[in-house]
């Protein structure tokens, strides 16, 4: 399978989130994540504008407009696409702080940009 690059910044803007950003048909597909994505609980995850590639290394200060405020890396690494429909991404993540199969899910009825991300249980 081939190494894609994802990371997790924390995003110090009007409001305390973190960006889910996946490398994926030549951009970072996005995801604003209100709660921090760890342990094993579901969090919402909402579709956000597509970033270049060279955004994975950033960290700063967005001085004003959307988004301002402060961004550092919360987590990094690479992951394998394992399966993705038009409802479901399903990858495993090989992170400093995320490691495993995890799953986005679009909400069925309450928009195209509203997704579930969460850490599939692994069978025993």
């Amino acid at each position: 399978m081939k190494k894609l690059a994802y990371v997790i910044q924390e995003h110090h803007a009007t409001h305390l989130h973190y960006d889910l950003r996946l490398e994926m048909d030549g951009v970072l597909k996005s995801w604003a994540i209100p709660k921090k994505p760890i342990g094993r609980g579901k969090r919402l995850a909402i579709q956000v504008n597509d970033h270049d590639l060279s955004y994975k290394d950033f960290e700063g200060v967005i001085e004003s407009g959307y988004g301002a405020g402060t961004v550092k890396i919360w987590d990094k690494g690479w992951y394998e696409l394992i399966e993705k429909t038009k409802d479901k991404i399903l990858i495993e993540l090989h992170g400093k702080k995320l490691k495993g199969k995890y799953a986005l899910v679009r909400f069925k009825k309450s928009g195209k940009k509203n997704y579930l991300f969460f850490k599939v249980s692994e069978k025993r």
